[in-house]
């Protein structure tokens, strides 16, 4: 059984700073890619960022140059650092895992950007 399961959101002022954690654990035989995703009130979920097992990234236009997406030390294990937060950032984020050949979502962490 494969679980996925993000940490690290919460309530921060506009133009503050948050790094949302992903891990992805279980039996895991192969691994392609870790996403982040979010969903706001009432709007579609969409690809905010995400990156391969080679190391590649690719970004929504809305948060580039705001937002960074790493690999952890710890093996199958991502990153969103999210800095310069706007009030539209405000939404759950969701930890997509392209492994075994199937896609596993987490459970969603809320960010709020508010004052």
């Amino acid at each position: 059984q494969v679980q996925v399961v993000e940490s690290g959101g919460g309530l921060v002022q506009p133009g503050g700073s948050l790094r949302l954690s992903c891990a992805a654990s279980g039996r895991i035989f192969s691994i392609v890619a870790m996403d982040w995703y979010r969903q706001a009130p009432g709007k579609q979920r969409e690809l905010v960022a995400g990156i391969t097992d080679g190391g590649i990234t690719n970004y929504a236009d809305s948060v580039k140059g705001r937002f960074t997406i790493s690999r952890g030390n710890v093996k199958n294990t991502v990153y969103l650092q999210m800095n310069s937060l706007k009030p539209e950032d405000t939404a759950v984020y969701y930890c997509n895992a392209d492994l075994n050949n199937l896609r596993f979502w987490g459970q969603g962490t809320q960010v709020t950007v508010s004052s």
